[in-house]
Protein backbone atom coordinates (compact mmCIF):
# COMPACT_ATOMS: atom_id res chain seq x y z
CA UNK A 1 0.00 0.00 0.00
CA UNK A 2 1.50 3.48 -0.81
CA UNK A 3 0.48 6.71 1.11
CA UNK A 4 1.39 9.59 0.19
CA UNK A 5 1.15 13.37 2.09
CA UNK A 6 2.54 17.12 2.15
CA UNK A 7 2.88 20.15 4.01
CA UNK A 8 0.27 23.05 4.19
CA UNK A 9 1.17 25.06 1.65
CA UNK A 10 2.02 21.99 -0.47
CA UNK A 11 5.87 22.90 -1.58
CA UNK A 12 6.87 19.49 0.24
CA UNK A 13 4.84 16.05 -0.99
CA UNK A 14 6.11 12.46 0.17
CA UNK A 15 5.52 9.10 -0.42
CA UNK A 16 5.09 6.25 1.88
CA UNK A 17 5.84 2.32 1.01
CA UNK A 18 3.85 -0.20 2.76
CA UNK A 19 2.13 -0.02 6.33
CA UNK A 20 3.16 1.20 9.30
CA UNK A 21 4.76 -0.61 11.90
CA UNK A 22 2.67 1.43 14.09
CA UNK A 23 0.23 5.00 14.59
CA UNK A 24 0.55 6.55 18.04
CA UNK A 25 -0.62 9.61 19.33
CA UNK A 26 2.41 11.29 21.63
CA UNK A 27 1.62 13.36 24.35
CA UNK A 28 5.51 14.56 25.19
CA UNK A 29 6.20 18.41 26.23
CA UNK A 30 8.39 18.07 22.92
CA UNK A 31 5.94 17.14 20.47
CA UNK A 32 3.23 19.74 21.77
CA UNK A 33 5.80 22.13 21.79
CA UNK A 34 6.59 21.76 18.25
CA UNK A 35 3.16 20.72 16.74
CA UNK A 36 1.40 23.42 19.27
CA UNK A 37 -1.48 21.02 19.49
CA UNK A 38 -2.14 19.14 22.75
CA UNK A 39 -0.70 15.53 21.10
CA UNK A 40 0.19 14.71 17.67
CA UNK A 41 -0.27 11.46 15.60
CA UNK A 42 3.08 9.95 14.71
CA UNK A 43 2.99 6.53 11.76
CA UNK A 44 6.21 4.78 12.34
CA UNK A 45 8.03 3.39 9.38
CA UNK A 46 11.32 2.16 8.42
CA UNK A 47 13.03 5.13 6.61
CA UNK A 48 13.23 3.20 3.64
CA UNK A 49 9.38 3.47 3.28
CA UNK A 50 9.62 7.47 3.05
CA UNK A 51 10.40 9.39 -0.49
CA UNK A 52 10.14 12.90 -0.41
CA UNK A 53 8.41 13.43 -4.05
CA UNK A 54 8.85 17.05 -3.75
CA UNK A 55 10.45 19.99 -2.05
CA UNK A 56 12.84 20.13 0.63
CA UNK A 57 12.71 19.96 4.59
CA UNK A 58 14.28 21.95 7.16
CA UNK A 59 15.90 19.97 10.12
CA UNK A 60 15.84 21.18 14.12
CA UNK A 61 17.41 19.26 16.55
CA UNK A 62 15.06 19.07 19.26
CA UNK A 63 16.57 17.30 22.27
CA UNK A 64 19.59 15.44 22.48
CA UNK A 65 19.71 13.61 19.27
CA UNK A 66 16.35 14.07 18.13
CA UNK A 67 16.38 15.92 14.71
CA UNK A 68 12.47 16.85 13.78
CA UNK A 69 11.91 17.93 9.74
CA UNK A 70 9.98 20.64 8.49
CA UNK A 71 8.62 22.60 5.41
CA UNK A 72 11.05 25.46 5.31
CA UNK A 73 8.43 27.73 4.21
CA UNK A 74 5.14 27.33 5.75
CA UNK A 75 6.78 25.11 8.80
CA UNK A 76 4.11 21.97 8.98
CA UNK A 77 6.22 19.71 10.99
CA UNK A 78 6.57 16.49 9.34
CA UNK A 79 9.07 13.64 10.17
CA UNK A 80 10.43 12.91 13.72
CA UNK A 81 14.57 10.79 13.69
CA UNK A 82 15.72 9.81 16.77
CA UNK A 83 18.78 7.56 15.41
CA UNK A 84 19.95 6.03 18.90
CA UNK A 85 16.56 5.19 20.31
CA UNK A 86 15.25 4.02 16.56
CA UNK A 87 17.32 3.44 14.31
CA UNK A 88 16.48 3.65 10.94
CA UNK A 89 13.16 4.40 11.92
CA UNK A 90 11.20 7.68 10.69
CA UNK A 91 8.01 8.91 12.41
CA UNK A 92 5.32 10.74 10.22
CA UNK A 93 3.21 13.52 11.61
CA UNK A 94 -0.18 11.49 10.23
CA UNK A 95 -2.11 14.28 10.18
CA UNK A 96 -0.07 15.77 7.10
CA UNK A 97 -1.24 12.38 5.10
CA UNK A 98 -3.93 13.61 2.30
CA UNK A 99 -5.96 10.71 4.17
CA UNK A 100 -5.06 10.85 7.48
CA UNK A 101 -8.36 8.18 8.76
CA UNK A 102 -6.34 5.71 6.59
CA UNK A 103 -3.77 5.58 9.72
CA UNK A 104 -5.81 5.87 12.79
CA UNK A 105 -3.98 5.66 15.91
CA UNK A 106 -3.46 2.48 17.94
CA UNK A 107 -1.94 3.86 20.95
CA UNK A 108 -0.79 6.12 23.05
CA UNK A 109 2.90 6.83 24.46
CA UNK A 110 4.02 9.26 26.65
CA UNK A 111 1.12 9.33 28.95
CA UNK A 112 3.54 10.80 32.11
CA UNK A 113 3.58 14.13 30.33
CA UNK A 114 -0.65 14.27 29.14
CA UNK A 115 -2.54 16.98 29.53
CA UNK A 116 -4.99 16.07 32.13
CA UNK A 117 -7.60 17.74 30.19
CA UNK A 118 -6.81 15.83 27.27
CA UNK A 119 -8.35 12.70 28.99
CA UNK A 120 -11.81 14.17 29.15
CA UNK A 121 -11.90 16.03 25.53
CA UNK A 122 -14.60 13.88 24.48
CA UNK A 123 -16.77 15.26 27.46
CA UNK A 124 -16.79 18.53 25.40
CA UNK A 125 -19.92 20.26 24.02
CA UNK A 126 -19.28 20.14 20.01
CA UNK A 127 -19.72 21.50 17.58
CA UNK A 128 -19.74 20.98 13.01
CA UNK A 129 -17.89 24.49 12.37
CA UNK A 130 -18.06 27.55 14.66
CA UNK A 131 -20.28 28.03 17.22
CA UNK A 132 -22.59 31.41 17.47
CA UNK A 133 -20.76 33.80 19.57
Amino acid sequence: MKHTGGCHCGAVRYELAGEPRVVALCHCADCRRSAGAPCVAWAMYDEAALTITRGDVRNFNSSGAVQRAFCATCGTGLFYRNEPVLPGVVDVQAATLDDPEALPPAIQIQTAERLAWVAHMHTLPGFERFPGV
